[in-house]
Order: C-alpha cells, then structure tokens, then sequence
C-alpha cells in the first residue's frame, strides 16, 4: 500500500470537539496539588468532488509543586483518503479510498527542581505509526532542564540530555537500538488576555535516524473552559524508505475547539 508523505485536514472540514493547552501561560499551576490537563478531539470531513475523513486525539495531563512536575499525553491520528499507486502490481496506477494515515503516541516525564528556574527531567516517548519507515520507535532520555524566561506572559524552557532508542524498521522488521540526543525547546507566550502563542520542538538524534518534531499553535479563549485553537505540525525523519515513497517530513494542520480541564 502507498504511504502518502503528508496528511493535511481540508479548510472546509467540521471540527467537532477538541481540547488545547490553556490560554494562560500559567493555566497548568492553577492546581499545584492536583492534575489539570487538556483533551482533544478533531474531526474533519469533506465529500462531492473529493472524499476524505481525519480523526484526531489528544490528552495532556500536568501535576506541579514547588520541587516536581509530572507530565503525561497521548495523542493519535487516524485518516482515510484517496490514494493513488499500484495496488495490484501490473505496472498501471489506480486509486482508492483506503486508510492513509494511522498513528499514535504515548509520553510521559518527570522533573525535578534544584531552584525555579533549573531541573533534572527523566522522559519516555512511544510512537507507532503504520506509514513510517519505523513500524514504531520507543525512547527514554535524561534531561537538564533551564528555565531562560519565566515570567507571567513569558516561558521559554530547553532541556537536553542522553538517551536510548529502539526501532523496528516497517520494510524488514530490523530492530535498531543507539544511543540518542534528546533535546527540546519549549516556548509560550501570552499575546493579549485571551490569545496564547505556544511552540515545542523536540529532537531525538541518534547513529541510525534523527527525529524532530515541531508544534506551532496560537489559540483564542472564549471562556475558562473553551477556546479555539489552530496549529500546525512538522515531523521529520532522516532515515527513511524512499524507494517506498516514503518522504522525510510530514506536516499535519489543525483548527480545533478547546476544553480545559481543572
């Protein structure tokens, strides 16, 4: 089956229900002692001259005092489309209305403070997808983490730090195992009372595959628990299966409806 490189949601879909990061930049100390958390749902359809459908989950739970923070998401991705490639194998292209995206990802940290400003983190990462060059990849990594701005509008935190990669390659079920670098840069900035600007990249580097990943989103609240949201997401990995058709960089954008949890 072809695995088409990029999955965008059409302009003109219905998005019913989604959940986003707060719009206040410190939405996630509203409840030191307690979870708060976010949960997403997008959906997107289109029919009459091109038929496409896209489902989108996702669920982000903090847990923060003085000395720790606890962190837990899970997202996945699941899309059907018309895709065109030779199915049969007689050399003559056709199309078809079949799966063309199916992903998900769970994650989990743990973070612990020296001062405001300065941690140590200990982070996992689980991805399978079933149009990657990776049947799924699994991470672990250490950080130092340093608060460069913190502020009541301003955050802007990087961690970098060691860790261990394993991946089974989709083409011939090899299974890689390496040493990584994991860094990542996380930026929030609140624009005006309601409007929040955020950014993430996160990049695990290793002898095998470099992954990156960058999410980008701006989102308007209408009230504590609803806002909007739009975003967009970039994913790359350097060692892949061209002759497959696979391509390095993926992007997925989304327009979505907000709900907070406290």
């Amino acid at each position: 089956m072809p695995r088409p490189a990029n999955i965008f949601p059409l302009p003109t879909l219905a998005i019913l229900l989604a959940a986003l990061p707060a719009p206040d930049a410190t939405a996630q100390d509203t409840a030191p002692d307690g979870w708060s958390g976010t949960g997403e749902v997008g959906l997107a359809l289109a029919r009459g001259n091109s038929r496409s459908e896209n489902l989108n989950l996702r669920l982000a739970f903090a847990r923060e005092d003085d000395r720790r923070k606890h962190s837990l998401s899970a997202s996945a991705l699941r899309a059907k489309g018309e895709v065109s490639g030779d199915f049969d194998g007689d050399g003559t292209s056709e199309e078809r209305y079949s799966l063309s995206a199916n992903r998900y990802e769970l994650a989990g940290s743990s973070a612990w403070r020296f001062n405001p400003r300065n941690h140590l983190s200990g982070s996992a990462r689980y991805e399978r997808d079933d149009f990657s060059s990776y049947d799924y990849q699994a991470t672990v990594a250490l950080g130092y983490g340093h608060h460069f701005i913190r502020s009541e509008r301003t955050r802007l935190l990087a961690e970098a730090g060691p860790g261990y990669r394993r991946a089974r390659e989709a083409d011939t079920g090899q299974v890689q195992s390496s040493l990584i670098v994991r860094g990542m840069v996380d930026f929030r900035h609140q624009l005006t009372a309601n409007t929040t600007l955020s950014n993430t990249l996160l990049v695990e580097s290793g002898k095998d595959n470099t992954f990156a990943q960058n999410d980008l989103g701006i989102s308007v609240s209408m009230n504590e628990r609803f806002a909007l949201k739009a975003g967009l997401q970039a994913r790359h990995n350097t060692d892949v299966d061209a002759a497959a058709g696979i391509r390095r960089t993926d992007t997925l954008t989304t327009v979505n409806l907000v709900y907070n949890f406290r």
